[in-house]
């Protein structure tokens, strides 16, 4: 229960952090003048706001002036909002967090946990205080905790009071000021961040740290709560200046997604002629809806950058914070009254009922007199005495002293005759009041039970759809893998029939250079012949008298210049012989080691498609699956429309109570039907008939309902886990089966160069052969003129 709410503009701060050292190193020019305390001039334009805080404004200063404040609100019983909005790489986590553990550069989070203990220590003994704290991010549009990472993608849920509030996030109680740092250490460690050309350390996520505060007075039993919110907003960018790319341009994408919806929210709060607030267009703006236009104080730091590269971003961002300005928000305390508070006020409405109904009855007893054409005296008109004692009881407030009541004047008998029928009237009440908690409790528990069932349906459909999605893409990728395999069994045929022929192509060469080794020892056995008649003649010129047979000088240079020249022909020969043999073995070895290969190729394109008659296998027992999980989703719907049609008729059925209810309370108060009242068994035991009859369809269908759904969805969720493993082994197994396939066209590309090789160096043997052809044709010539 609050109170009454009290109506308050949003206080908006402006920061302005100094120039960096590359803004300094480019020579960038400082832009805002600071006029006073709140109001700040860029390009000749001036912007007011709560307080401007200049480039040299310590950190302790920062949260003197906003928020310790804040501090002692949430501790009297109101909501809380701290929140930082600017581009990136303007101080906004320097302005909330800071340098956790250093004195002088920590920033508001740290200082508000250890000022909240402070005032706590320093309040009343009899006060008791519990105290969560919970730490989560806003990353690409989903919820994650931080201090579980498991929990990657919670909803936004609301109470009873259509208070939004993140469903499933981690809370932990905390009693000091060391243990809610450690929850922000803990909790910062798992926080998003990246490098871009704007800063080193940029936040890609909306973090958001809640501390949860309820206090209770041991003696009076009164009770307080406060939530406190501590927001660091990502900053909005430009790619063409962070420089982002890949996930980091995703996560910028989803960045300046999300402050555009904070940014239309505000707008509509600041028109203020829109009927319709874009809450639900992002989470961040659902979470914060309460901070915004809500039950709430709130605090909006609008860091800048002073740099003149900035300028449309600065300027951006101070209209923002101006609109923003605009925005009242109605705070109230959380109070939660005591059981004798909301008995004394129950009291107060039904003097101020019994009241208007007197007031009611006077006055249309004069309304008719004054319509059968009687004079009412002024002395028995109803005059403005009784408005004005009719709106004193209503405005009263509630007191713990608080015993005022209207005197009635009559008999003792008539006293007691009242007090007896009260007396039985109150217990007939407090029965209703029982049967109604019953009921009460009753349709509680089959409202969560619907929103259970709802949740379950959305997740199986979610699901369902995921899975539908997956086997389609694994369709998609059978196929291609299909198609390739086709394609690289199309080029390993023509590789082996290219194989084949260079093969035997090789074989002819091989028969041609034995030929041309043949022909080669026969043109050497020649030479040798040649050689040792010349060694005959030679000695024998010696022999033959000292000179006196000489062969003339022309003869013996020619015969010299013609086997100098038959040297020089044949070691040349030998080389080349050499070096064809050398290359005819390196063809063989390399012949071999192709057949290895594509024997190789072979067996993982036979593994390659065993594992595609797999995956076909798996895609049509998922497909059977999923058949079975739609069957599934049916029977969980009828189920859904059973408990829908069970909790109308129990609407009905409580409607027609309370309608017997009031209506039997007016007979009494009436005086017109007073026995049916004055027998409180007959009615009891009527009210009791009419609870167990519209209690009885509940019992018989809609328990055996819900516990049929609740036994059967264990099954059904190990189900769901069975077929996503069964999914990601075959996703595992379909990357392994890419890498294979990319392994076989490297292979393929391989044997392509090696049979580009071979053919270069068949090429080569040709030109040799040519050449050996030649030579061959060379020492013709001159071995006839030797013989000769």
């Amino acid at each position: 229960m609050a109170d009454v709410p009290a109506e308050c503009n949003i206080k908006v701060l402006c920061r302005f952090r100094p120039l960096n050292q590359s803004e300094i190193v480019r020579g960038d020019q400082f832009l805002p003048k600071f006029q006073g305390d709140d109001s700040v001039v860029v390009g000749g334009r001036s912007y007011s706001f709560d307080r401007v805080f200049p480039t040299n404004t310590t950190q302790e200063q920062v949260y003197n002036t906003c928020a310790k404040q804040i501090v002692k609100d949430v501790l009297s019983g109101y909501n809380g909002t701290i929140f930082a909005y600017g581009q990136t790489s303007s101080g906004k986590t320097h302005t909330m967090e800071g340098k956790l553990h250093d004195p002088h550069q920590m920033g508001i989070i740290p200082r508000i946990a250890e000022d909240i203990f402070n005032h706590i220590f320093a309040m009343d003994e009899n006060l008791e205080f519990h105290i969560k704290v919970s730490y989560f991010e806003i990353y690409m549009d989903k919820i994650r905790d931080l201090l579980d990472v498991t929990k990657t993608n919670l909803s936004v849920h609301e109470d009873k009071n259509r208070v939004p509030f993140v469903k499933g996030c981690t809370e932990r109680f905390v009693s000091s000021p060391d243990e809610v740092m450690d929850v922000i250490d803990e909790g910062k460690s798992n926080r998003h961040v990246a490098v871009t050309n704007m800063n080193e350390h940029s936040s890609r996520s909306h973090s958001i740290f809640l501390i949860n505060i309820k206090q209770e007075h041991v003696e009076t039993e009164q009770k307080l709560c406060g939530k406190l919110y501590l927001v660091d907003l990502a900053g909005s960018e430009k790619v063409s200046k962070t420089g982002a790319a890949g996930a980091v341009l995703d996560e910028a994408k989803n960045i300046n997604k999300s402050l555009s919806a904070l940014g239309n929210v505000i707008s509509a709060l600041a028109e203020g002629t829109k009927t319709h607030v874009p809450y639900r267009d992002s989470k961040m703006t659902r979470i914060l809806q309460d901070s915004l236009g809500g039950n709430c104080r709130t605090t909006m730091f609008i860091c800048c950058s002073p740099s003149s590269y900035n300028d449309a971003e600065t300027k951006s961002t101070l209209m923002f914070g101006q609109r923003a300005k605009t925005i009242r928000n109605s705070a109230s305390i959380n109070l939660e009254l005591t059981a004798e508070q909301w008995k004394r006020k129950f009291e107060k409405e039904k003097e101020k009922n019994k009241t208007l109904k007197e007031t009611i009855q006077k006055l249309e007893t004069e309304l008719n007199r004054w319509r059968n054409g009687e004079n009412v005296p002024e002395t028995e008109r109803t005059t403005s005495e009784v408005v004005t004692r009719i709106e004193s009881v209503e405005e009263r407030p509630i007191l713990d002293n608080d015993t005022s009541s209207i005197v009635v004047r009559i008999s003792e008998e008539e006293r007691q005759k009242y007090e007896e029928e009260i007396r039985k009237l109150y217990k007939q009440l407090d029965d209703k009041d029982d049967e109604i908690n019953l009921q009460c409790q009753l349709v509680e528990k089959l409202k969560q039970q619907m929103l259970d069932q709802d949740e379950l349906l959305a997740s199986s459909k979610g699901d369902g759809d995921k899975v539908q999605a997956e086997l389609g893409r694994l369709q998609v990728e059978s196929d291609c893998a299909k198609a390739e395999v086709k394609e690289v069994l199309q080029a390993l045929e023509e590789l082996a029939i290219n194989y084949d022929q260079k093969s035997q192509e090789v074989e002819e060469k091989g028969l041609q250079n034995q030929l041309l080794a043949d022909q080669l020892s026969q043109k050497m056995a020649s030479l040798m012949e040649l050689e040792a008649e010349l060694s005959r003649m030679q000695e024998f010129s010696t022999i033959v008298g000292n000179g006196e047979i000489k062969l003339p000088v022309e003869i013996s240079g020619a015969i010299e210049e013609e086997f100098t020249v038959a040297r020089l022909y044949i070691s040349k020969i030998k080389s080349e012989v050499k070096s064809m043999v050398k290359r005819c073995r390196q063809l063989e070895n390399m012949q071999l080691e192709c057949h290895r290969k594509m024997e190789e190729t072979g067996r993982e394109l036979s593994s390659c498609q065993l594992l595609i008659s797999q995956h076909e296998a798996k895609i049509r027992s998922l497909t059977e699956y999923m058949q079975s999980v739609e069957q599934k989703k049916r029977l969980l719907e009828e189920s859904h429309d059973s408990l829908s049609e069970e909790l109308a008729k129990l609407q009905d059925q409580d409607n027609s109570l309370l309608e017997e209810k009031e209506g039997e309370k007016g007979e009494t108060e009436d005086g017109n039907v007073k026995s049916s009242w004055l027998k409180p068994a007959s009615l009891k035991k009527c009210c009791t008939f009419v609870f167990f009859i519209s209690r009885r369809p509940i019992v018989s269908r809609g328990s055996l309902t819900v516990a049929s759904i609740t036994s059967s969805w264990p099954v059904l969720r190990d189900e769901i886990n069975e077929k996503q493993r069964i999914i990601d082994e075959l996703t595992d197994r379909n990357s392994k089966l890419e890498l294979e396939l990319a392994q076989v066209r490297a292979d393929f590309e391989r044997l392509k160069s090696q049979d580009s090789t071979k053919s270069e160096r068949l090429e080569e043997l040709s030109f040799l052969h040519e050449r050996h052809e030649q030579t061959k044709q060379d020492l013709k010539g001159p071995g006839g003129d030797c013989r000769e």
